[in-house]
């Protein structure tokens, strides 16, 4: 049976618009990531998922909390810190640009007192075959991070593999679909 997996990256932070590389720090949504939470809650009302999955990070929280508010529906919310971002250790906060600078040393070799970006993935894809088996035949939102999309993408089959995930630019835009058979 297949499930439907929308994945939305948590909102824009006010540590997205200073370069800064959260990683396991909470964060907090800027005036445009509050607008774009908000702009979030149409479509749900729109799609009306099944569940809603978040990291438990504050800034993923914080946007499913104003979507739902904005949305008026009582979706079930279930937090999994499973669908946190990469954990970049001491450089957790740092500028983008050092922690992002060599991500493809890290694809195996963790972070500094953190992870690496293989062990996030397949963390986050435990987290998202976890959640879309509790949901066949269904549709699942998940809000997150990076790492989050990665693991959602490499649950579902990708193609594409870890280094090229890591290695790819992309720029914020609102949910992309997948299906992940269950």
């Amino acid at each position: 049976m297949i499930t439907s997996i929308w994945f939305e990256t948590h909102s824009t932070t006010v540590d997205n618009e200073s370069c800064i590389a959260t990683g396991w720090l909470p964060g907090e949504l800027s005036s445009l990531g509050l607008e774009r939470a908000a702009a979030l809650g149409e479509r749900i009302r729109d799609r009306r998922p099944d569940a809603i999955y978040t990291s438990d990070l504050a800034r993923a929280v914080q946007t499913a909390t104003i979507a739902l508010k904005s949305a008026a529906l009582e979706v079930p919310v279930l937090l999994d810190w499973r669908l946190r971002e990469c954990d970049y250790g001491r450089l957790n906060g740092a500028p983008s640009a050092q922690v992002h600078s060599d991500r493809l040393r890290h694809l195996t070799d963790p972070y500094p007192g953190g992870e690496s970006w293989l062990q996030a993935i397949e963390r986050t894809a435990t987290a998202v075959r976890d959640a879309a088996a509790r949901h066949p035949g269904g549709t699942i939102m998940i809000i997150g991070h990076r790492a989050t999309e990665f693991g959602v993408r490499y649950a579902c089959g990708g193609t594409d593999s870890p280094a090229a995930m890591i290695t790819e630019s992309s720029s914020w835009q609102p949910g992309r679909r997948y299906e992940i058979e269950v």
